[in-house]
């Protein structure tokens, strides 16, 4: 970039590879252990692959990257011209993540401004997006930090998942959360608060959670102007479906992607995921 900031983030922030291309943004891969192998998300592991794991049960856990991952990706992009870096990554809640980040960045070649978004999948795409164009506009590291900052603090994102199973497994949602959704049969809708997955609405049948994430998502949306990002997990048909309906009654829409979540988040989902992010400009 001319400005020489570099834009790293993780592999679930999601982002397209040609948007990732056009702004030289370095994605650092997250993994997925399976069984005894431990494959790099996006390039070792598909993630049809994942869900006919999942759904046979075998067991599937997920890793942050090393200390050591991240050193060399700083030690790399310096080496490409850069004279600081901005590394933004999914929630600390969530993931160990920012924190093998913040250990390599101390010994990083150039200054490395590490940061917990508090996001997740495109939620953190657009962080890293923002800051990107904040870079490419000649910004210095702290105007791409407030670009980023100031992305998240107008980006929403609300899940609807099958069950909760798969979140109660991973400790990425309370037990007894869990157990009340199963025990009650209901479909739940969740969201990211504070960093966290939380649990919004319990809602009695598929239809009616999805109808109403649309309507979640079209509310937070309001008249402004939005990207909008449809994440699903072996569900590509409800995901269409939604975005088709969310670019008829948005009239602020600039962006909408569409796209399966990687075998990260897909491990804690399960398949049938359907999310909807909402991102102000």
């Amino acid at each position: 970039m001319s400005c020489h900031v570099a834009i790293v983030t993780d592999s679930t922030a999601y982002l397209p590879p040609r948007t990732v291309e056009r702004h030289g943004i370095t994605a650092v891969p997250l993994t997925v252990v399976l069984g005894d192998r431990a494959l790099e998300e996006g390039t070792e592991i598909s993630t049809r692959s994942l869900a006919q794991a999942l759904q046979k049960r075998r067991p599937v856990t997920t890793s942050r990257p090393s200390p050591e991952v991240f050193a060399e990706t700083y030690r790399r992009v310096a080496g490409a011209g850069a004279t600081g870096i901005v590394s933004l990554h999914l929630s600390a809640e969530l993931s160990g993540t920012y924190d093998a980040a913040v250990l390599a960045a101390r010994e990083a070649p150039v200054p490395v401004r590490v940061v917990d978004t508090g996001m997740v999948a495109m939620a953190l795409g657009f962080c890293a997006l923002a800051a990107a164009e904040a870079a490419e506009a000649g910004g210095t590291v702290d105007e791409a930090v407030a670009a980023a900052e100031k992305r998240a603090a107008g980006t929403s994102a609300y899940f609807y998942v099958d069950t909760l199973d798969y979140l109660r497994r991973g400790g990425r949602i309370g037990t007894a959360q869990a157990l009340l959704g199963s025990a009650l049969a209901v479909k739940p809708l969740l969201q990211l608060d504070g960093g966290r997955i939380e649990l919004l609405e319990k809602v009695r049948t598929a239809s009616r959670a999805i109808a109403r994430l649309e309507e979640l998502t079209a509310e937070r949306a309001g008249g402004a102007e939005v990207d909008i990002a449809v994440h699903h997990l072996a569900a590509p048909d409800r995901a269409a479906a939604l975005a088709d309906r969310l670019r008829a009654r948005l009239p602020g829409l600039l962006d909408l992607h569409v796209s399966e979540v990687g075998a990260v988040i897909g491990a804690h989902t399960g398949p049938g995921l359907l999310g909807a992010v909402v991102s102000l400009r």
